[in-house]
This record gives C-alpha cells, sequence and structure tokens, in this order.
C-alpha cells in the first residue's frame, strides 16, 4: 500500500474532492484512512437511503471512512455540532470544508476494483480483484 495526503482547504467539497484525487493520480482502488477538519455545509444520506441530512451550520469531521473505486467514492462520515451531538451516514457531493481537512488515503497498489450490480442487494457493490 501506497500513502498519499492532501489538505483541503475552505470551499473543497469533500467528496468530489477524495474522487478527483484518485482520478488525477491513476488511483485504481483507494481507502480513507484519516480525515480530520471541519464542514460549514453538510449533505450525507442516512440509513436505508430513506433521505438526506442537508444543513449549513459548523461540524467536526468526528470519523471518516471508506473506499474509492475508479474515482466512484462509498464513504462513511460521522460528525459533531457545537454541543457534541453526532450524525453519521454515506458521504456526498455537498459536504464543504470550513477551514481545513486533512486526508491521508491509501492506494491498494495489489488490487484493482470495480463496483457492478449486486442482485442480492439491489446497489452496485465493490468487488476487489487481487492483480
Amino acid at each position: 500500500m501506497r500513502e498519499y495526503a492532501i489538505r483541503l482547504t475552505r470551499g473543497d467539497d469533500l467528496r468530489a474532492s477524495i474522487e478527483k484525487a484518485c482520478v488525477d493520480n491513476g488511483f485504481d482502488t483507494a481507502v480513507v484512512l484519516s480525515g480530520v477538519g471541519c464542514l460549514y455545509e453538510i449533505r450525507i444520506r442516512l440509513a436505508k437511503a430513506l433521505g438526506y441530512m442537508e444543513n449549513k451550520e459548523d461540524y467536526e469531521i468526528v470519523s471518516l471512512t471508506g473506499t474509492v473505486s475508479k474515482g466512484n467514492a462509498h464513504i462513511h462520515i460521522s460528525l459533531s455540532d457545537e454541543t457534541g451531538k453526532t450524525i453519521g451516514g454515506h458521504l456526498e457531493k455537498g459536504c464543504l470544508v470550513n477551514t481545513t481537512c486533512e486526508l491521508v488515503m491509501g492506494v491498494l497498489e495489489e488490487y484493482v476494483s470495480d463496483r457492478p450490480f449486486d442482485e442480492n442487494t439491489g446497489y452496485d457493490e465493490i468487488v476487489f480483484t487481487k492483480k
């Protein structure tokens, strides 16, 4: 595994920036190892894909983890507000960095991946193949 690190700044879209970094650098398969920072606008998909949470408030990134396959991210995020209340879900485009986001990813050099449709789940699910 090879490391990749980047600092995002105010106004950067977190998910779009992760996907773009993977495409621009030719990463077929990557994992998000760490994301530390804050957001001023959020859009996350809630469990069971029943809806989205969107608002324009300040949040700290408590946890960020997931995979990127051929520039298509599947990332979960946990956020806390100024009272410490924590929310989480699927990271969607529209989560905008406030002051900073320190992002570290691992590039899986021994694997390629794809996301074919899985009839059992009803979603495009990642399949890892060792080179």
